[in-house]
Protein backbone atom coordinates (compact mmCIF):
# COMPACT_ATOMS: atom_id res chain seq x y z
CA UNK A 1 0.00 0.00 0.00
CA UNK A 2 1.53 3.44 -0.83
CA UNK A 3 2.44 5.17 2.22
CA UNK A 4 0.97 8.51 1.51
CA UNK A 5 -2.78 7.70 1.36
CA UNK A 6 -5.32 9.41 2.99
CA UNK A 7 -6.10 6.61 5.50
CA UNK A 8 -2.38 5.39 6.27
CA UNK A 9 -2.00 4.29 9.42
CA UNK A 10 -5.73 3.93 10.47
CA UNK A 11 -6.64 0.23 11.66
CA UNK A 12 -10.27 -0.98 10.90
CA UNK A 13 -10.84 -4.01 12.52
CA UNK A 14 -13.88 -5.95 10.18
CA UNK A 15 -16.14 -8.07 12.11
CA UNK A 16 -18.87 -7.92 9.28
CA UNK A 17 -19.37 -10.83 6.31
CA UNK A 18 -20.79 -11.08 2.91
CA UNK A 19 -20.88 -8.32 0.96
CA UNK A 20 -21.90 -4.89 2.30
CA UNK A 21 -19.44 -4.72 5.51
CA UNK A 22 -16.41 -5.61 3.36
CA UNK A 23 -17.65 -3.87 0.63
CA UNK A 24 -17.17 -0.97 3.32
CA UNK A 25 -13.91 -1.86 4.25
CA UNK A 26 -12.59 -2.35 0.77
CA UNK A 27 -13.13 1.02 0.10
CA UNK A 28 -11.38 2.15 3.17
CA UNK A 29 -8.03 0.07 1.81
CA UNK A 30 -7.84 1.45 -1.13
CA UNK A 31 -7.63 4.82 0.46
CA UNK A 32 -4.74 3.85 2.66
CA UNK A 33 -6.36 1.81 5.36
CA UNK A 34 -5.12 -1.38 7.41
CA UNK A 35 -7.86 -3.69 7.50
CA UNK A 36 -7.99 -6.55 10.10
CA UNK A 37 -10.48 -8.88 9.07
CA UNK A 38 -12.02 -11.38 11.97
CA UNK A 39 -13.55 -14.44 10.80
CA UNK A 40 -14.38 -17.94 12.27
CA UNK A 41 -11.39 -20.34 12.72
CA UNK A 42 -14.15 -22.97 11.52
CA UNK A 43 -14.49 -21.99 7.95
CA UNK A 44 -13.92 -18.05 8.14
CA UNK A 45 -16.48 -15.68 5.94
CA UNK A 46 -19.35 -17.42 4.29
CA UNK A 47 -18.67 -15.61 1.58
CA UNK A 48 -15.60 -17.78 0.74
CA UNK A 49 -18.52 -20.29 -0.46
CA UNK A 50 -20.58 -17.68 -2.17
CA UNK A 51 -20.29 -19.22 -5.45
CA UNK A 52 -21.73 -16.45 -8.83
CA UNK A 53 -19.96 -19.66 -11.28
CA UNK A 54 -18.09 -23.09 -10.55
CA UNK A 55 -15.07 -20.92 -10.30
CA UNK A 56 -13.19 -21.68 -7.61
CA UNK A 57 -9.48 -20.02 -6.43
CA UNK A 58 -7.62 -21.16 -3.74
CA UNK A 59 -10.49 -22.62 -2.24
CA UNK A 60 -12.53 -19.83 -2.19
CA UNK A 61 -15.16 -18.33 -4.26
CA UNK A 62 -14.26 -15.14 -6.66
CA UNK A 63 -16.70 -13.08 -4.79
CA UNK A 64 -14.82 -13.56 -1.46
CA UNK A 65 -10.92 -12.79 -3.48
CA UNK A 66 -12.75 -9.77 -4.88
CA UNK A 67 -14.17 -8.19 -2.28
CA UNK A 68 -11.24 -9.10 0.08
CA UNK A 69 -7.97 -8.21 -1.38
CA UNK A 70 -5.24 -7.12 0.53
CA UNK A 71 -6.87 -7.51 3.87
CA UNK A 72 -5.22 -9.75 7.36
CA UNK A 73 -7.01 -12.63 8.36
CA UNK A 74 -7.60 -13.24 12.18
CA UNK A 75 -9.70 -16.34 13.35
CA UNK A 76 -11.81 -15.17 16.32
CA UNK A 77 -13.99 -17.71 17.85
CA UNK A 78 -16.64 -15.00 19.35
CA UNK A 79 -17.61 -18.24 21.47
CA UNK A 80 -14.24 -18.50 23.23
CA UNK A 81 -13.78 -15.83 26.07
CA UNK A 82 -10.07 -15.62 25.88
CA UNK A 83 -10.33 -14.99 21.87
CA UNK A 84 -13.31 -12.54 22.79
CA UNK A 85 -10.67 -10.73 25.29
CA UNK A 86 -8.46 -10.67 22.73
CA UNK A 87 -10.19 -8.62 20.14
CA UNK A 88 -11.86 -6.58 22.68
CA UNK A 89 -7.80 -5.79 23.55
CA UNK A 90 -7.32 -4.96 19.27
CA UNK A 91 -10.23 -2.78 19.34
CA UNK A 92 -8.48 -0.37 22.16
CA UNK A 93 -5.82 0.04 19.28
CA UNK A 94 -8.46 0.26 16.43
CA UNK A 95 -9.56 3.10 14.83
CA UNK A 96 -12.67 2.07 12.86
CA UNK A 97 -15.03 -0.95 13.82
CA UNK A 98 -17.65 -2.51 10.82
CA UNK A 99 -20.48 -4.99 12.03
CA UNK A 100 -23.37 -6.22 9.75
CA UNK A 101 -24.40 -8.91 12.18
CA UNK A 102 -27.85 -9.55 12.49
CA UNK A 103 -29.77 -7.45 15.29
CA UNK A 104 -29.08 -8.82 18.71
CA UNK A 105 -26.11 -10.55 17.49
CA UNK A 106 -23.59 -8.03 18.34
CA UNK A 107 -25.32 -6.89 21.79
CA UNK A 108 -24.93 -10.98 22.95
CA UNK A 109 -20.99 -10.66 21.97
CA UNK A 110 -20.85 -7.57 23.87
CA UNK A 111 -19.89 -5.99 21.57
CA UNK A 112 -22.58 -3.29 20.79
CA UNK A 113 -21.63 0.51 20.36
CA UNK A 114 -22.19 1.13 23.91
CA UNK A 115 -19.79 -1.29 25.33
CA UNK A 116 -16.80 -1.01 22.45
CA UNK A 117 -17.69 2.88 23.42
CA UNK A 118 -16.42 2.32 26.98
CA UNK A 119 -13.73 0.49 25.58
CA UNK A 120 -12.40 2.96 22.77
CA UNK A 121 -13.85 6.68 23.31
CA UNK A 122 -12.19 7.28 20.12
CA UNK A 123 -12.85 4.43 17.95
CA UNK A 124 -15.62 5.50 14.82
CA UNK A 125 -17.98 1.98 15.49
CA UNK A 126 -19.86 1.32 12.30
CA UNK A 127 -23.27 -0.67 11.59
CA UNK A 128 -25.13 -2.32 8.69
CA UNK A 129 -28.34 -3.72 9.09
CA UNK A 130 -31.22 -4.85 6.76
CA UNK A 131 -33.83 -2.50 7.46
CA UNK A 132 -32.57 -0.73 10.52
CA UNK A 133 -32.88 -1.25 14.07
CA UNK A 134 -36.97 -0.90 14.71
CA UNK A 135 -39.86 -1.81 13.33
CA UNK A 136 -41.54 -5.12 12.30
CA UNK A 137 -38.76 -6.10 9.38
CA UNK A 138 -35.67 -5.88 11.87
CA UNK A 139 -35.38 -9.60 11.90
CA UNK A 140 -36.08 -9.99 8.55
CA UNK A 141 -33.40 -11.59 6.05
CA UNK A 142 -31.05 -8.62 4.97
CA UNK A 143 -30.47 -10.15 1.55
CA UNK A 144 -29.96 -8.07 -1.15
CA UNK A 145 -32.81 -9.44 -3.61
CA UNK A 146 -34.95 -8.95 -0.79
CA UNK A 147 -34.16 -5.63 0.33
CA UNK A 148 -34.98 -4.72 -3.53
CA UNK A 149 -38.54 -6.35 -3.11
CA UNK A 150 -38.87 -4.58 -0.44
CA UNK A 151 -37.74 -1.08 -1.38
CA UNK A 152 -39.88 -0.36 -4.68
CA UNK A 153 -37.05 -0.49 -7.24
CA UNK A 154 -37.68 -3.80 -8.91
CA UNK A 155 -40.85 -1.24 -10.17
CA UNK A 156 -37.98 0.85 -12.17
CA UNK A 157 -36.24 -1.76 -14.68
CA UNK A 158 -37.55 -3.62 -17.65
CA UNK A 159 -41.16 -3.19 -19.63
CA UNK A 160 -44.95 -2.62 -18.15
CA UNK A 161 -45.73 -6.00 -19.00
CA UNK A 162 -42.47 -7.43 -17.34
CA UNK A 163 -43.57 -7.03 -13.52
CA UNK A 164 -40.76 -6.05 -10.54
CA UNK A 165 -37.49 -6.82 -12.54
CA UNK A 166 -34.39 -6.80 -10.19
CA UNK A 167 -31.24 -5.59 -10.73
CA UNK A 168 -28.70 -8.01 -11.97
CA UNK A 169 -26.15 -7.32 -9.13
CA UNK A 170 -26.31 -6.99 -5.46
CA UNK A 171 -27.06 -3.01 -5.25
CA UNK A 172 -28.37 -3.10 -1.88
CA UNK A 173 -25.35 -4.33 -0.54
CA UNK A 174 -23.07 -1.99 -2.67
CA UNK A 175 -24.85 0.89 -1.91
CA UNK A 176 -24.99 0.51 1.98
CA UNK A 177 -21.48 -0.13 1.99
CA UNK A 178 -20.69 3.08 0.27
CA UNK A 179 -22.85 4.98 2.39
CA UNK A 180 -21.47 3.60 5.52
CA UNK A 181 -17.89 4.14 4.28
CA UNK A 182 -18.56 8.05 3.86
CA UNK A 183 -20.35 8.19 7.26
CA UNK A 184 -17.05 6.27 8.17
CA UNK A 185 -15.06 9.13 7.00
CA UNK A 186 -17.16 11.79 8.13
CA UNK A 187 -16.45 11.16 11.87
CA UNK A 188 -13.19 10.28 11.02
CA UNK A 189 -12.91 14.21 10.41
CA UNK A 190 -15.23 15.12 13.25
CA UNK A 191 -12.56 13.10 15.64
CA UNK A 192 -9.80 14.65 14.43
CA UNK A 193 -11.24 18.14 15.51
CA UNK A 194 -12.90 16.67 18.88
CA UNK A 195 -11.15 13.44 19.71
CA UNK A 196 -14.66 11.65 19.98
CA UNK A 197 -15.72 8.95 18.04
CA UNK A 198 -19.15 8.18 16.77
CA UNK A 199 -21.50 5.47 15.67
CA UNK A 200 -22.60 5.48 11.44
CA UNK A 201 -25.33 3.33 11.16
CA UNK A 202 -27.00 2.26 7.91
CA UNK A 203 -28.99 -0.13 6.15
CA UNK A 204 -29.46 -2.06 3.02
CA UNK A 205 -33.37 -0.44 3.12
CA UNK A 206 -31.91 3.02 3.47
CA UNK A 207 -29.88 2.83 0.89
CA UNK A 208 -32.09 1.58 -1.64
CA UNK A 209 -34.36 4.32 -0.68
CA UNK A 210 -31.74 6.98 -1.39
CA UNK A 211 -30.66 5.09 -4.18
CA UNK A 212 -34.19 6.39 -5.81
CA UNK A 213 -34.09 9.90 -4.24
CA UNK A 214 -34.48 11.51 -7.75
CA UNK A 215 -37.84 9.70 -9.14
CA UNK A 216 -39.36 9.41 -5.37
CA UNK A 217 -39.05 12.70 -4.82
CA UNK A 218 -41.37 13.32 -8.23
CA UNK A 219 -43.38 10.45 -6.83
CA UNK A 220 -44.44 12.46 -4.00
CA UNK A 221 -45.03 15.63 -5.10
CA UNK A 222 -47.31 14.60 -8.59
CA UNK A 223 -50.01 12.99 -6.38
CA UNK A 224 -48.48 9.79 -5.76
CA UNK A 225 -48.78 8.32 -9.07
CA UNK A 226 -47.01 5.19 -9.37
CA UNK A 227 -44.20 5.19 -12.29
CA UNK A 228 -45.51 3.56 -15.75
CA UNK A 229 -42.56 2.34 -17.42
CA UNK A 230 -42.68 2.08 -21.07
CA UNK A 231 -44.11 -0.78 -22.59
CA UNK A 232 -41.25 -1.10 -25.38
CA UNK A 233 -37.24 -0.55 -24.92
CA UNK A 234 -37.67 0.99 -21.29
CA UNK A 235 -35.16 2.54 -19.84
CA UNK A 236 -36.47 5.28 -17.43
CA UNK A 237 -39.69 5.48 -15.71
CA UNK A 238 -39.76 8.91 -15.62
CA UNK A 239 -38.41 9.95 -19.01
CA UNK A 240 -39.95 10.15 -22.42
CA UNK A 241 -38.92 9.17 -26.06
CA UNK A 242 -36.89 8.27 -27.46
CA UNK A 243 -34.46 7.30 -24.58
CA UNK A 244 -34.17 3.75 -24.47
CA UNK A 245 -32.18 1.18 -25.98
CA UNK A 246 -32.43 0.22 -29.75
CA UNK A 247 -31.58 -3.07 -31.86
CA UNK A 248 -29.57 -2.13 -34.99
CA UNK A 249 -28.10 -4.25 -37.68
CA UNK A 250 -25.31 -5.34 -35.96
CA UNK A 251 -25.49 -4.95 -32.14
CA UNK A 252 -27.46 -2.21 -29.98
CA UNK A 253 -27.60 1.86 -29.38
CA UNK A 254 -28.17 3.69 -26.45
CA UNK A 255 -30.21 7.20 -27.13
CA UNK A 256 -30.87 9.37 -24.23
CA UNK A 257 -32.53 12.45 -23.93
CA UNK A 258 -32.90 14.00 -27.30
CA UNK A 259 -35.76 16.36 -28.91
CA UNK A 260 -37.79 14.09 -31.55
CA UNK A 261 -37.93 17.30 -34.28
CA UNK A 262 -33.75 17.38 -34.64
CA UNK A 263 -33.91 13.41 -34.14
CA UNK A 264 -36.54 12.93 -36.57
CA UNK A 265 -34.19 15.40 -39.35
CA UNK A 266 -31.28 12.80 -38.30
CA UNK A 267 -32.95 9.78 -38.74
CA UNK A 268 -34.50 10.49 -42.15
CA UNK A 269 -38.27 9.71 -40.91
CA UNK A 270 -41.71 11.10 -41.64
CA UNK A 271 -43.34 8.87 -39.15
CA UNK A 272 -41.97 11.41 -36.58
CA UNK A 273 -43.89 14.16 -38.22
CA UNK A 274 -47.15 13.98 -35.90
CA UNK A 275 -44.52 14.30 -32.67
CA UNK A 276 -42.46 17.27 -33.78
CA UNK A 277 -44.47 20.15 -32.65
CA UNK A 278 -46.12 17.85 -28.80
CA UNK A 279 -43.14 17.94 -26.48
CA UNK A 280 -46.08 16.13 -24.38
CA UNK A 281 -46.50 13.82 -26.50
CA UNK A 282 -43.37 12.59 -26.27
CA UNK A 283 -43.95 11.34 -22.99
CA UNK A 284 -47.71 10.20 -23.62
CA UNK A 285 -46.90 8.25 -26.44
CA UNK A 286 -43.31 7.35 -25.70
CA UNK A 287 -44.01 3.91 -26.75
CA UNK A 288 -45.47 4.67 -30.12
CA UNK A 289 -42.10 6.72 -30.78
CA UNK A 290 -39.98 4.40 -29.99
CA UNK A 291 -41.50 2.04 -31.89
CA UNK A 292 -41.36 4.46 -35.15
CA UNK A 293 -37.63 4.45 -33.98
CA UNK A 294 -36.90 1.29 -33.48
CA UNK A 295 -37.94 0.30 -36.98
CA UNK A 296 -35.12 2.83 -38.25
CA UNK A 297 -32.43 2.27 -36.57
CA UNK A 298 -32.60 -1.23 -37.37
CA UNK A 299 -32.07 -0.61 -40.61
CA UNK A 300 -28.12 0.16 -40.30
CA UNK A 301 -25.43 -0.55 -38.49
CA UNK A 302 -24.55 0.82 -34.97
CA UNK A 303 -21.00 2.53 -36.16
CA UNK A 304 -23.14 3.79 -39.10
CA UNK A 305 -25.80 5.62 -37.08
CA UNK A 306 -22.83 6.96 -34.32
CA UNK A 307 -21.20 8.37 -37.61
CA UNK A 308 -24.77 10.45 -38.17
CA UNK A 309 -25.57 11.53 -34.40
CA UNK A 310 -22.80 11.89 -32.73
CA UNK A 311 -21.37 14.88 -34.69
CA UNK A 312 -24.70 16.24 -34.20
CA UNK A 313 -24.28 15.99 -30.55
CA UNK A 314 -26.85 13.37 -30.22
CA UNK A 315 -26.31 11.37 -26.68
CA UNK A 316 -26.02 8.12 -27.80
CA UNK A 317 -23.32 5.02 -27.65
CA UNK A 318 -22.81 1.67 -28.43
CA UNK A 319 -24.42 -1.08 -25.68
CA UNK A 320 -21.05 -3.19 -25.32
CA UNK A 321 -20.58 -6.41 -23.74
CA UNK A 322 -17.73 -7.19 -21.03
CA UNK A 323 -15.34 -7.92 -23.59
CA UNK A 324 -16.30 -5.12 -25.99
CA UNK A 325 -15.78 -2.96 -22.56
CA UNK A 326 -12.04 -4.40 -21.81
CA UNK A 327 -10.75 -4.18 -25.45
CA UNK A 328 -12.08 -0.60 -25.17
CA UNK A 329 -9.78 1.75 -25.74
CA UNK A 330 -11.50 4.09 -23.07
CA UNK A 331 -11.13 1.41 -20.46
CA UNK A 332 -7.93 0.92 -20.84
CA UNK A 333 -7.32 4.71 -20.41
CA UNK A 334 -9.03 4.45 -16.92
CA UNK A 335 -6.13 1.65 -15.99
CA UNK A 336 -8.71 -0.51 -13.54
CA UNK A 337 -7.55 -4.03 -13.49
CA UNK A 338 -4.61 -5.43 -11.19
CA UNK A 339 -3.32 -8.65 -10.50
CA UNK A 340 -3.21 -9.94 -6.81
CA UNK A 341 -0.99 -12.86 -5.45
CA UNK A 342 -0.52 -14.80 -2.56
CA UNK A 343 2.20 -17.42 -1.67
CA UNK A 344 0.30 -20.27 -2.34
CA UNK A 345 0.17 -19.58 -6.33
CA UNK A 346 -3.11 -17.94 -6.18
CA UNK A 347 -3.40 -15.64 -8.47
CA UNK A 348 -6.42 -12.92 -9.57
CA UNK A 349 -7.10 -10.09 -11.89
CA UNK A 350 -9.62 -7.93 -10.39
CA UNK A 351 -10.37 -4.43 -9.98
CA UNK A 352 -8.86 -1.37 -9.08
CA UNK A 353 -10.33 1.66 -6.49
CA UNK A 354 -12.71 3.61 -8.66
CA UNK A 355 -11.25 6.70 -6.56
CA UNK A 356 -7.67 8.71 -7.39
CA UNK A 357 -6.21 10.63 -4.73
CA UNK A 358 -3.47 13.47 -5.80
CA UNK A 359 -4.10 12.23 -9.33
CA UNK A 360 -2.71 8.65 -7.87
CA UNK A 361 -5.11 5.31 -8.14
CA UNK A 362 -4.57 2.71 -5.36
CA UNK A 363 -2.81 -0.62 -6.39
CA UNK A 364 -2.12 -3.68 -3.68
CA UNK A 365 -0.26 -6.58 -4.93
CA UNK A 366 -1.62 -9.05 -2.39
CA UNK A 367 -4.88 -11.44 -2.54
CA UNK A 368 -7.84 -12.10 -0.51
CA UNK A 369 -6.16 -13.76 3.06
CA UNK A 370 -6.60 -17.57 3.98
CA UNK A 371 -8.06 -17.79 6.91
CA UNK A 372 -6.50 -16.53 10.23
CA UNK A 373 -3.35 -16.13 7.69
CA UNK A 374 -2.35 -13.10 10.35
CA UNK A 375 -3.57 -14.20 13.53
CA UNK A 376 -0.47 -15.47 14.76
CA UNK A 377 1.17 -11.71 13.29
CA UNK A 378 -1.33 -10.01 14.78
CA UNK A 379 -1.78 -11.41 18.12
CA UNK A 380 2.26 -11.10 18.69
CA UNK A 381 2.04 -7.59 17.49
CA UNK A 382 -0.31 -6.09 19.67
CA UNK A 383 0.37 -8.63 22.17
CA UNK A 384 -3.29 -10.37 22.19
Amino acid sequence: MAPDLPLTGLIVVDLSQFLSGPYCSLRLLDLGARIIKIERPDGGDLSRRLYLSDTEIGGDSTIFHAINRAKESFAVDLKNEDDLAALRNLLLKADVLIQNFRPGVIERLGLDYENVRKLNPRLVYASISGYGEEGPWVKRPGQDLLAQARSGVMWLNGDEDQGPVPFGLAVADMLAGAACAQGILATLVRRGVTGRGGHVETSLMEALIDFQFEVLTTHLNDGRRLPRRSSFRSAHAYLAAPYGVYPAKDGYLAIAMTPIPKLADLLGTEELAPYRDQPSSWFTARDEIKAIIARRIAQKSVDEWLAILEPNDIWCAKVLNWQEVLESDGFKSLDLLQTVTREDEVSIHTTRSPVRVDGVRAKVTRAAPRVGEHSEAIRAEFGL
